[in-house]
């Protein structure tokens, strides 16, 4: 699986010790360990992409019509979907994903939790979008969400562990 993490942001922690930023090999381990659980092929690739507020406002603009700058967007490609166990999805692009860390972090800090974990949340449901889940109807939220928290808490709590 092709994972591409780009930072434009300038937010990333490229240490990984978890100072302010974000690591860039967590935000790719935790999009490899999404698709892998949605059962998306392993020929797929996926661009995340972490920008600045200026860069997410333009983008939030053109795209959706609404001012200023949000958390994250998704840019679907070969519209793929979840596959199962026995049948993974077929091969393609399933698209980019767009996060903004300094909005992450205002959300974080009013949500309590640190940025990485914001930014996680964020790169998450960006890969559910990417595959097709969406919010805009109640029973839709619900689902979506749910998800979004398991695989998150899954993410989180294997990487906590001790090997």
């Amino acid at each position: 699986m092709s994972v591409e993490v780009v930072d434009e942001s300038g937010f990333t922690d490229p240490s990984g010790t978890g100072g302010p930023g974000v690591s860039v090999d967590e935000v790719s381990e935790l999009a490899r360990f999404v698709l892998s659980e949605m059962h998306v092929h392993p020929a797929a690739d996926l661009s995340v992409i972490l920008v600045d507020t200026t860069a997410m406002t333009a983008l939030h603009e053109q795209w959706m019509d609404e001012p200023g700058p949000t958390d994250v967007l998704s840019f679907p490609m070969d519209e793929l979907r979840p596959g199962s166990e026995d049948e993974p999805s077929p091969p393609g692009l399933l698209g980019d994903v767009v996060v903004c860390p300094e909005v992450a972090a205002r959300q974080a800090r009013e949500s309590g939790h640190s940025t990485a974990e914001e930014v996680l949340l964020l790169v998450t449901h960006g890969c559910l979008h990417l595959l097709g889940f969406d919010h805009a109807e109640p029973d839709e939220e619900r689902e979506m969400f749910a998800l979004q928290r398991r695989l998150l808490l899954t993410f989180l709590s294997r990487r906590t562990q001790p090997s």
